[in-house]
């Protein structure tokens, strides 16, 4: 569709642009002497008007022959012909003009005085067609660029969505290798218990179901499925794994991506309670201050014990998931504190009516 055209308020700031070309060129009327400066108003703004449509057809024979793709050559010979064509026919509206505006007493005569305008007008009117085509070049410069921007944002988010589903597509298979190895040792030991745990963890895959098609769930939902994790390690540790949870009720309803604490807690429960013959605990906090979500989740742990194979694939995972999902938005931290092993996540307190 042709950029004026298709849009009023464009259509009336092109207009407006005429206004100081059609004051030009009653200024170069005038200057002639040929016609009175009233007839030189009566002849310019009338004249452009009708000129400003004609050029109009300037962005088709533009579209068709791109400067980056055209000859040279081929360049010239477009737009020169298309100039004369054009200004042809604005000579020919004024010539019709000058003859109606003569039947008025004012311009008796005019019709005869127009034509020793006419060499003056060629050149103006070829001028202000080549104006126009190079208006419509940088049009189509600012479209093809803004193309372009659209498709490497779509590249982007569409790589960015295919790095989520692969990262989050790597939760549920780490978590179910450890559950199956805890299973298999309960079986030797205590096979009701592993017979629970079955259970469990049957529960919670059922309640993972269908998270890969949705970007994020509510921190209710998600604190449910920390719920049922819990459930399962409770059956391998005992009393030796406690929870604490303090979640502002007001967080419960912020979005955030799915299985994103879980990988937290299991970190916790691996890398921290599994190494303490007494046990611990873990605690998760999660708070909304200044438009974003607070989440903390410590553990006990021994700082003596010697690193684990695996040690910080889960907490890769999620700081690879917040950037791709926030960027710089979020933040996220880990380290020891003290005896304790905390982990810190600030993020956009986002809900479904404003989640993007």
């Amino acid at each position: 569709m042709h950029p004026i055209l298709g849009q009023f308020r464009r259509m009336v700031l092109y207009l407006i642009a005429w206004i100081p070309l059609a004051i030009l060129l009653a200024y170069l009327l005038g200057t002639t002497h040929a016609v009175s400066e009233r007839e030189a108003l009566a002849l310019a703004f009338p004249l452009c008007l009708i000129y400003a449509f004609v050029c109009l057809s300037a962005w088709y024979p533009c579209r068709v022959t791109p400067l980056d793709q055209t000859k040279l050559s081929t360049l010239l010979v477009t737009h020169a012909t298309s100039a004369v064509v054009a200004t042809a026919l604005w000579i020919l509206a004024g010539k019709l003009l000058a003859v109606e505006l003569a039947n008025v007493s004012a311009f008796r005569g005019l019709e005869k005085r127009f034509s020793t305008e006419i060499p003056l007008l060629v050149g103006t009117g070829i001028l202000f067609y080549l104006l126009s085509v190079a208006f419509y070049y940088v049009l189509l410069a600012v479209e093809a660029s803004r193309d372009a921007e659209a498709r490497v944002l779509k590249a982007s988010m569409l790589a960015r969505e295919a790095e989520l589903r692969a990262l989050k597509a790597q939760v549920n298979p780490h978590f179910l290798f450890n559950s199956l190895n805890s299973i298999s040792a309960l079986t030797s030991s205590d096979a009701s218990k592993a017979r629970e745990m079955c259970i469990l963890l049957g529960d919670f895959l059922r309640r993972t179901l269908g998270l890969g098609e949705k970007s994020s769930i509510s921190l209710r939902e998600e604190m449910s499925l920390i719920h049922a994790f819990v459930a399962v390690e409770k059956i391998r540790f005992g009393s030796r794994l406690q929870m604490e949870e303090t979640v502002a009720p007001e967080a419960l309803d912020v979005d955030i991506p799915p299985l994103l604490l879980q990988p937290l807690v299991e970190n916790a429960v691996a890398h921290g309670i599994a190494n303490l013959v007494e046990g611990g605990s873990i605690r998760l906090q999660a708070a909304l201050a200044g438009g974003d979500l607070s989440i903390v989740v410590e553990n006990t742990f021994d700082p003596d014990a010697p690193p684990r194979r695996r040690n910080g694939v889960g907490l890769a995972n999620v700081r690879q998931r917040l950037a791709a999902r926030y960027g710089n938005r979020a933040s996220f931290g880990a380290g020891p504190d003290g005896e304790c092993f905390r982990v810190a996540i600030h993020m956009p307190a986002e809900r479904k009516e404003s989640a993007s």
